[in-house]
């Protein structure tokens, strides 16, 4: 018995002295700690946001394992600019203005898990810029610069997770692009400008199951890329000018059980489209141009057809449709554009009986609607089918993408003579002053037209004449001020209208009654001053409006009722002193309102009471916000699910009990006074099991502490220990009392799933 025991004190007299020796050091690595830095020296987490740093501080503790710096200037990152810290785990970057980082920037961070670049003015990256980070799980780039991707850059990423690049620039992904990245789970490569992936781009993610791509510029469905991945289960393909899909895309992906294939411009789908996934479980078609739908073949498991915002035409032709969702047992929803007797009716409540099969003899009235809407290819169009002339000379024409591209060749004028089966157009970066009148006659297939970059300052009356097919344009970095009513006559079906950073003093609001289907209108960082009765009259489809960056005073009760179905309006970064709370009424779908970088200041009661049965997200940071009136919010309890206060300058804030859905809430960077006014704001957080980013700044005793963990400075208030007393359980004397589950659980699930800051 002895034996054991008189080792282990050998031991310990061994390693007394070592100890004795490491004692000091390990004591001053921990106390050290930056004057404009915030240290918690017990979870080894170091702040140091928004203070204007150019450069890493010294005198960080050598074990930090937790380090916030965004929101500074750093601008570059050197090489090897945390060698003295190999203990982190997490580096947070974010919005630090970072435009270059070196090769080797992050050399000696072995241990690194999470590293945040996002938000930040990154056009490139080095090939060596991310070596070193053998262990890392997760890199965020989302929101930077990025134009391309070379191979090898992530190489030495072999333990990364989720890769984020969403919100960049990027035209094209090379072949072997993310080569090395044998663990990745999550690609995002959302939002960015995406025309072509080689055929390889994604081969080397053997890991890969799910891959966002939505709101990109992809024409066609690029199967031989997509087939390079397959473990995908999850692929989100929405928000791209797709026209057609059809099995000669070659899409095999055979662990795919979610597509996402929504708010394109899909005119028809081949029926053997998706032949090659037989585990496909869910379909989203909403949104697009599909006015039938062949029974598909090959996706055994299909069980949900997501199908609304179509136009469907349910007769004769739908019948197959409707006796393959009947006998597969898949179920769809969407509704019926016509006939006239079935119009508004839900597809899934319809019975192949109910269509009126009447062979040549068919109704006058459906013959006359038929007749009067563009038909939609029911194949794919052929390579050489309708090409009439050569591609012009200096320009390019790829037959098999159906694309053509005359980018930056210095052009004076629009040229002709493209293949009329055109359907993306890329005349980017040369020098019209005008467009004039039909400058794209017979190009009838045309989906997506970029003039971005083109010095235009007029577009002449009927100058897309005979686009009948044009869903997107892009018109934004020129030197428009205003649109003529008939500038934009000629393209009806014309979705989304790209106008950021014109000149535009005022919305062009004559111009878009020519666009009955717009359903996305971009005016960013223009000079519109102010928004009028009127300016939206002819935009009555209009879910999404981008008026950030302006000049704006004023939204004018009434300037937004026309856009009856809006869903997003972005007034960011304008002059508004006052919510514009009477404008927001007749908005019943607003469900995302941005009116962050505005000086506000202050919130009145019932502020947005006019969207509070629809709002969900709702985004207040940096605007000079002094006070928020304890009913500001009243009436958004029950759909609430984000606020962002983040940034402003709340020194005391009332608690909001009535928030009772809110997923995520960020209060960080308001210079909180933890006092007794406080209080209620200590106790709703402390109940609330959300990351919220509330620190004090007031008294000096609990500066740097979270306002929901500042508990001695609350201590004195009145009424403390009574309510500490209340909530104290009475002792039971047999038995021990279990938690209630239900609604702690869930709080606890959606905290820590939310995207907010640490407590």
């Amino acid at each position: 018995m002895d034996g054991p025991q008189t080792s282990t004190r050998f031991s310990l007299v061994l390693l007394l002295p070592l100890l004795l020796l490491l004692g000091p050091a390990w004591c001053t690595a921990a106390q050290r700690c930056p004057q404009i830095c915030i240290c918690d020296n017990s979870r080894r987490h170091v702040a140091c946001r928004h203070q204007n740093l150019t450069e890493v501080p010294d005198a960080i503790p050598e074990l930090t394992q937790r380090l916030d710096l965004q929101g500074n200037m750093l601008k570059v990152i050197p090489p090897a600019a945390f060698q003295a810290l190999p203990y982190l785990t997490h580096l947070d970057l974010r919005r630090c203005q970072v435009e270059l980082v070196a090769e080797g920037a992050f050399r000696g961070l072995g241990r690194l898990l999470l590293l945040n670049l996002a938000s930040n003015r990154l056009r490139t990256l080095p090939q060596e810029a991310l070596d070193g980070l053998g262990s890392l799980q997760r890199l965020e780039l989302e929101g930077n610069l990025l134009e391309e991707l070379r191979s090898g850059t992530f190489g030495a990423l072999g333990t990364l997770a989720t890769l984020n690049l969403a919100h960049n620039a990027l035209v094209y992904l090379p072949a072997m692009v993310f080569q090395g990245l044998l663990r990745v789970r999550w690609l995002q490569l959302s939002h960015n400008r995406l025309s072509v992936l080689a055929p390889e781009a994604l081969a080397g993610l053997p890991a890969l199951r799910r891959l966002s791509l939505h709101h990109n510029e992809l024409q066609a469905l690029p199967g031989l890329a997509l087939s390079q991945a397959q473990g995908l289960v999850r692929l989100e393909m929405g928000h791209n000018p797709l026209t057609y899909v059809g099995e000669e895309d070659e899409l095999v992906l055979p662990s795919l059980r979610e597509l996402l294939l929504d708010h394109g411009a899909l005119q028809a789908l081949g029926p053997r489209a998706f032949a090659h996934c037989p585990r496909l479980h869910t379909l989203d078609l909403r949104g697009n141009q599909l006015d039938m739908l062949p029974p598909l073949q090959g996706p055994g498991q299909l069980r949900w057809l997501q199908l609304q915002g179509n136009p469907l035409w349910c007769g004769c032709q739908a019948q197959p449709l409707l006796e393959w969702l009947a006998r597969a047992h898949v179920q769809a929803d969407g509704a019926c554009r016509g006939p006239r007797r079935l119009r508004g009716e839900a597809l899934d409540a319809l019975w192949p009986s109910v269509l009126r099969c009447l062979g040549n003899s068919m109704e006058e009235e459906e013959e006359e609607l038929l007749a009067a809407r563009p038909h939609a290819p029911t194949r794919a169009p052929q390579e050489n089918e309708g090409v009439a002339q050569p591609c012009p000379r200096p320009c390019t024409c790829a037959s098999e993408s159906r694309h053509s591209s005359c980018e930056g060749h210095g052009l004076r004028a629009v040229p002709i003579g493209f293949p009329n089966n055109t359907q993306l157009l890329d005349l980017r970066r040369n020098h019209f002053p005008s467009v004039p009148r039909a400058a794209f006659l017979g190009l009838g297939h045309l989906v997506s037209l970029y003039l971005q970059h083109c010095h235009i300052a007029k577009l002449e009356a009927g100058a897309l004449a005979g686009l009948g097919r044009l869903v997107y344009l892009y018109l934004s970095d020129n030197q428009l001020s205003g649109l003529s009513a008939a500038a934009l006559e000629g393209a009806p079906l014309l979705g989304y209208l790209y106008l950021e950073r014109n000149r535009f003093l005022e919305v062009p609001g004559a111009a878009l009654h020519a666009l009955p289907s717009l359903f996305s209108l971009h005016l960013q960082d223009n000079t519109v001053e102010c928004l009028a009765p009127g300016d939206l009259l002819g935009a009555r489809a209009l879910r999404w409006l981008y008026l950030s960056g302006n000049r704006i005073t004023q939204v004018s009760p009434g300037a937004l009722g026309p856009a009856l179905e809006l869903e997003k309006l972005y007034l960011d970064r304008n002059q508004l002193r006052e919510v514009p709370t009477r404008a927001l009424e007749g908005l019943p779908a607003l469900v995302e309102l941005q009116l962050s970088g505005n000086p506000l200041r202050a919130l009145h009661d019932g502020a947005f009471r006019p969207v509070a049965r629809s709002l969900q997200q709702l985004f207040l940071n940096s605007s000079s916000l002094e006070q928020v009136s304890p009913r500001a919010f009243e009436g958004l309890g029950h759909g609430l699910q984000s606020l962002h206060l983040q940034e402003n300058q709340l020194q005391t804030l009332p608690a909001l009990p009535t928030l009772m859905r809110l997923e995520l809430i960020d209060l960080s960077g308001n210079p909180f006074h933890c006092n007794c006014q406080l209080l209620p704001l200590h106790r709703w957080l402390t109940g609330l099991n959300l990351r919220v980013g509330a620190t004090c700044v007031a008294p000096p005793s609990a500066r740097g502490q979270r306002v929901k963990a500042a508990v001695a400075a609350f201590e004195a208030c009145p009424g403390w220990a009574a309510r500490k007393a209340k909530r104290m359980p009475a002792p039971w004397p047999s038995f021990r009392r279990s938690p209630t589950k239900g609604r702690r659980r869930g709080a606890h699930e959606v905290g820590s799933g939310a995207g907010g800051l640490v407590g």
